[in-house]
């Protein structure tokens, strides 16, 4: 039996919902700092450039600056948008709510308070 069928179909919606609310967002906020890459959803950091003039060095400290603080951003961002895409894949595979390293049901709570939870709570802390 997996966790699915343990999760009643009201919580489960609601998840499915949050996740895919949450999976727009996401999207939305990398593009405003990164570019998708390709077709596999991989995203880069990105900043605003420029149409060929002879750039002012202080536009393209400020080019540099940007890029330097979105590379991290959307890499942490990448990292939740896979897991959230992850998990909306799991519902769909009726695999939703199992720890990745014990093979148990993630309790409810847990996957109310992060939806994309990949483990239980003690597998969390290895």
């Amino acid at each position: 039996m997996t966790a699915m069928k343990k999760i009643p179909q009201s919580d489960l919606e609601e998840l499915r919902i949050a996740l895919t609310t949450e999976r727009d967002n996401l999207e939305e906020e990398l593009a405003g700092h990164g570019r998708v890459l390709n077709d596999a959803g991989d995203w880069e950091g990105a900043s605003i450039g420029f149409d060929g003039e002879e750039a002012d060095p202080n536009d393209v400290a400020d080019q540099i600056e940007e890029l330097v603080t979105n590379v991290p951003l959307v890499a942490e961002l990448e990292e939740k948008h896979t897991d959230i895409v992850e998990a909306l894949e799991k519902m769909e595979q009726g695999v939703y709510g199992i720890c990745e390293e014990g093979d148990e049901p993630i309790p409810l709570d847990r996957l109310k308070a992060n939806p994309s939870a990949r483990t239980c709570v003690e597998h969390a802390l290895d």
